[in-house]
């Protein structure tokens, strides 16, 4: 799989020749393959992710970025480097809706960077702080990557759980990308808007409310038990729908067969890439991979902090080559029944891993948050990855509390049981 990912074959396509080729070398029939592949996306909770996918790009084209930075600009923009915050306000917000660090960066970086260059922001810090406020959409909920994630580990994970322990992390970046906003604001001098008055700041939450009831829908409906994940998603389609053509007017009837097109290019290869993992992840279980790996990580420690130490090495390694989704569904079954012989709760070790890859989304040499910034910016991945340390560094210490102290992720969810 690797060789073939070297060679430049499509990531999905790489997971289904190994699986094919695996099968002939162990003499597995070709059938039972197929037929797990066909398994893999006969799924109902699978309906969840085009549904979250098409509400996000509903309001992402809709009008409601714009509407969220203008909200976010309320409370911090008057702060100095406050354009900065408001981008990483923004991005809490509009990632509560579109569940992806790719169409948030789309949507809130279009209008963000070229007006943080031209207000006296560096191009790469502009850059830099889009990208990495853009992986809070990976935790917050709902997060498509919660759908992955679960269904790797053979829906035994609860989603509105992984909703639920994704709150906490998810503000933690956006409260460690605001300070270092702050601080490097202050040491670089960068300016600071002003107080927005009280009667357009009413007229302001007003706009974007109608928006932010999407996040309501799906999050409260699912964690309330009123419908599951691929229901409440369904819900928000038609809520986004109604809300971006006949309350904001916005988005036009005539963009719709455009949009349809985006939305399936993605879900397609989402789901291709699924029905290939399945195979893979069938073939895995016949060759013993997940126990094997138990007893890899058994013999080198049985102390469940380095095991973790060594796990976050490994995903952050594999996270600068593969994107994220491939690798939630290869990993998490070999991985899930390590950390759990250790203890360590299934949930809290899905926000550790969706936390690890987020970061890989930002470093090269494969991360495609981190191009989709620089193709907004108009800014060399080479400028700005020199510049990335310090949004990294953030990154990694919220990984590492998140990690070694469960109650960050867990207090919620417990709260909820």
């Amino acid at each position: 799989m690797l060789l073939l990912v070297g060679l430049g074959v499509p990531i999905a396509y790489a997971i289904g020749i190994a699986s094919l080729i695996t099968a002939l070398v162990i003499g597995i029939p070709m059938e039972a393959i197929l037929l797990k592949v066909s398994d893999g996306v006969d799924n109902f909770a699978l309906l969840a992710i085009p549904f979250f996918v098409f509400a996000g790009a509903l309001m992402a084209e809709g009008g409601m970025a714009w509407r969220l930075v203008n909200f976010a600009n309320i409370f911090v923009g008057f702060i100095r480097g406050g354009l900065a915050m408001v981008n990483v306000l923004a991005s809490m917000f509009f990632g509560g809706i579109s569940g992806s660090s790719i169409a948030d960066v789309s949507s809130i970086g279009s209008i963000l960077i070229p007006m943080m260059k031209k207000q006296g922001y560096d191009d790469e810090f502009s850059v830099n702080i889009t990208i990495t406020s853009g992986t809070q959409g990976i935790v917050i909920p709902p997060s498509h990557n919660a759908v992955i994630y679960s269904y790797a580990a053979g829906g035994a994970v609860s989603i509105a759980q992984l909703f639920l322990a994704g709150f906490i992390p998810g503000v933690m970046i956006g409260l460690s990308l605001m300070v270092l906003s702050f601080i490097l604001a202050t040491r670089r001098n960068y300016p600071k808007g002003q107080l927005v008055p009280l009667r357009e700041a009413i007229k302001i939450s007003g706009q974007a409310f109608m928006g932010l009831i999407t996040v309501i829908i799906i999050v409260g409906g699912v964690i309330g038990g009123i419908f599951t994940a691929t229901e409440s998603a369904s819900i928000a389609v038609i809520y986004a729908f109604i809300v971006t053509l006949f309350v904001y007017r916005d988005f036009k009837f005539r963009q719709l067969p455009k949009l349809f097109h985006n939305v399936i290019n993605t879900v397609c290869i989402v789901m291709i890439l699924i029905g290939f993992a399945s195979g893979f992840a069938y073939l895995m279980a016949l060759m013993q991979v997940p126990a094997k790996a138990t007893h890899f990580f058994l013999s080198i420690s049985t102390n469940k902090y380095v095991i973790l130490a060594l796990i976050n090495v490994m995903l952050l390694i594999l996270g600068t080559i593969m994107d994220m989704a491939p690798l939630l569904l290869i990993c998490t079954p070999i991985l899930l029944p390590v950390v759990t012989s250790f203890g360590i709760d299934p949930v809290h070790f899905g926000i550790i891993m969706m936390l690890n890859l987020s970061i890989g989304l930002v470093t090269p040499p494969v991360g495609s948050t981190l191009f989709v910034g620089c193709a907004i910016g108009k800014v060399s991945i080479e400028r700005v990855s020199r510049k990335l340390w310090p949004f990294w560094l953030s990154m990694f210490i919220i990984l590492m509390l998140v990690t070694y102290f469960p109650i960050f992720s867990m207090w919620i969810p417990m709260l909820a049981r």
